[in-house]
C-alpha cells in the first residue's frame, strides 16, 4: 500500500523536476531562444469543454479566462503524472535511491507527449511537421525533456537525502 509520504515524495519528484525545466526555459528565453508560450497551453486546455481538441494554430484560437493559469497548472500537474508514472515503472525504491540513468531515459520518453499530442492539437503537426524548423524544434523539445529528466534526479536525490 502507498502511504501519504511516498504520494507526498513523487508529487515533489514531479515539481521539482519541473522547476527544473522551468529554470533551463527562464535560462534559454534570456540567451533569446523561443520557448513555450505556456498561456497558449492554458488556451488548448480552456477549449477541450467546449468541445475543439485541435487547433490550427492555437494562437488563433479565441483567448480562455485565466489561460495563463490554466497553462502552468497543466504544466506542473503534467510534471508530476510523469515522475507518477517513472516511480511506477522503477518502484518507490528509485525515489528513495535514485540513479540517473533511468530520469533521463524517462525524461527522453516523456518528449513523445509535446511530439505527438500537444503539437498536432495546437496546430503545429506532429513532431513539428507544420514549422518552418521542425528538426531544429523536435531537437529543442528533446533537449528540454532531458532536463526534466535531470531534473527528476535532482529532485529525488534531493528528497532521498531530508
Amino acid at each position: 500500500m502507498t502511504s501519504l509520504q511516498d504520494i507526498s515524495r513523487v508529487a515533489l519528484i514531479g515539481v521539482g523536476a519541473t522547476l527544473v525545466m522551468d529554470g533551463w526555459l527562464w535560462l534559454l528565453r534570456r540567451l533569446g531562444v523561443p520557448t513555450l508560450n505556456f498561456a497558449l497551453i492554458g488556451r488548448w486546455v480552456g477549449h477541450l469543454p467546449r468541445g475543439r481538441l485541435r487547433h490550427a494554430p492555437i494562437s488563433a484560437a479565441a483567448a480562455v479566462p485565466g489561460e495563463l493559469a490554466l497553462g502552468w497548472l497543466l504544466h506542473y500537474g503534467t510534471g508530476i503524472v510523469f515522475a507518477a508514472l517513472l516511480v511506477g515503472v522503477q518502484g518507490l525504491g528509485w525515489a528513495q535511491q535514485p540513479t540517473l540513468a533511468p530520469a533521463l531515459v524517462w525524461g527522453a520518453a516523456t518528449v513523445l507527449a509535446p511530439l505527438f499530442v500537444m503539437q498536432p492539437a495546437m496546430g503545429a503537426g506532429i513532431a513539428s511537421s507544420k514549422t518552418p524548423t521542425p528538426l531544429k524544434n523536435c531537437l529543442r523539445s528533446l533537449a528540454n525533456h532531458l532536463v526534466f529528466g535531470l531534473g527528476l534526479y535532482l529532485s529525488a536525490a534531493v528528497l532521498s537525502r531530508l
